[in-house]
């Protein structure tokens, strides 16, 4: 009877233990997310599910906004996951982009509505950092007046307004999806703040492709692919 409590007891130790270091790992270490839109392709596909990097931007200190242990600051080209902006201004900091917006899609006397999304995480691509002057003339990206250059992006034939200049914050960043015209970002929310930075995109784990025939749903040829 004693060994039995005694294995039991065991048992129960190594599953809290696990959990423990499970927990610990998913906060400060690494984390898994799914994407689940397309406005990250031709980078990042529906049904990819990535780990991200926690800890490159610093630990953050649970129930408070502080970090520790930084390796470096985020920078232009990371694809980054962040909690929705905790930003009410973002109306009235992009007021021109709002209205060009809401104009080509809405027919005038229609309300409008504005939604904060506190539930989601978001997956975008870094364009400009803090002191960063960000302009969109044609569709292309101009930082502090010089072009982007931007092999993974990809554009509709749509018309787009251009946007700016900006002037990005210090402790905030500028975010963009790489399919820049089915992509809801910075050009409507405004900036990103450091606090609400969850971590880098590291490496694809796992791709399912939901419509795919019964043999090619699991997309192998994404299996262990670096994010970048």
């Amino acid at each position: 009877m004693a060994k039995q409590k005694s294995k039991l007891r065991e048992y129960i130790e190594a599953i809290v233990t696990a959990l423990i270091l499970a927990l610990l790992i998913r906060s400060f270490a690494v984390q898994a997310f799914k994407i689940p839109s397309g406005s990250m392709i031709p980078t990042l596909s529906i049904g990819d599910h990535i780990l991200v990097n926690k800890f490159i931007f610093g630990t953050k200190i649970p129930f408070m906004d502080d970090r520790i242990l930084s390796v470096r600051e985020p920078k232009r080209g990371d694809i980054i996951v962040f909690e929705f902006p905790k930003n009410e201004e973002a109306c009235k900091s992009f007021p021109k982009t709002f209205m060009k917006r809401i104009k080509n899609v809405m027919d005038k006397g229609h309300p409008v509505y504005l939604f904060k999304d506190d539930c989601k995480d978001f997956i975008k691509r870094v364009v400009g950092v803090g002191g960063d002057k960000i302009e969109i003339k044609n569709k292309t990206v101009y930082v502090n007046g010089v072009p982007l250059t931007e092999p993974y992006t990809i554009h509709n034939d749509e018309p787009c307004p251009d946007m700016g200049p900006y002037l990005v914050p210090n402790g905030k960043v500028f975010v963009m999806g790489d399919n820049r015209d089915q992509s809801y970002d910075s050009r409507f929310w405004g900036y990103v703040s450091m606090e609400e930075i969850k971590g880098r995109a590291l490496i694809i784990y796992w791709s399912w492709d939901a419509k795919g025939s019964t043999l090619n749903k699991i997309r192998w040829g994404r299996l262990g692919s670096l994010v970048h």
